[in-house]
């Protein structure tokens, strides 16, 4: 799927409505993208562009900006090891060489079952307990080679999953407080802002 399908374009339609313009609400909406389908496709952000009133053009170059944003496949699992100072005189490096040999796959890479990809990354803000990784955001920190080695292992049987949920997805719990448009929601059907309308 790669239009935003029934659980989700509810989710779109409630989120624009928070904005006072449309063209603010990209980021998030992206980011439902990427959970519904676990990257940003073409037809996702041509959808993003009809919603919006955007070109697709513009859609485009917002995604790519952004390095949480993936225009291609990635694994189910995003593996993020951090080689900035602090992990970088705390074995980040080592780290990373390690998870290559592991997966058996470069930085940059996704294994051949489609489970993890593997990326150097910048620091991820996580410098006391250094060296760390994050894997579809969620942080690890003081990984050991044994230690990522057990993370790999926990995340293939599943013993993680209401830890570390499907790549794309930022947060699991749905907002029930705090900013609500009601009424803009009420007054916005969904087949308008599907054929790219707006009310």
């Amino acid at each position: 799927m790669s239009r935003l399908g029934p659980d989700f374009l509810p989710r779109a339609i409630a989120t624009i409505a928070l904005y006072p313009e449309p063209r603010s609400a990209m980021l998030p909406i992206l980011h439902l993208v990427q959970e519904q389908n676990g990257f940003l496709t073409e037809e996702g952000m041509a959808h993003v562009a009809e919603l919006l009133g955007l070109s697709q053009a513009e859609v485009y170059g917002t995604a790519t900006f952004y390095d949480m944003f993936f225009t291609h496949p990635v694994g189910n699992y995003l593996v993020s090891v951090c080689t900035n100072i602090a992990c970088l005189l705390n074995g980040g490096y080592e780290l990373l060489e390690h998870a290559e040999q592991s997966l058996g796959v470069k930085a940059g890479g996704t294994t051949p079952d489609g489970q993890f990809t593997v990326e150097e990354v910048e620091c991820i803000g996580l410098c006391g307990n250094a060296p760390c990784l994050t894997v579809n955001w969620r942080f690890f920190g003081d990984v050991t080679n044994e230690g990522f080695d057990s993370l790999v292992g926990d995340l293939t049987a599943g013993r993680l999953a209401e830890t570390v949920p499907p790549h794309g997805t930022l947060c699991r719990v749905r907002r029930t407080v705090g900013l609500e448009a009601a009424a803009a929601v009420e007054s916005t059907s969904v087949p308008e802002l599907e054929s790219g309308e707006r009310s």
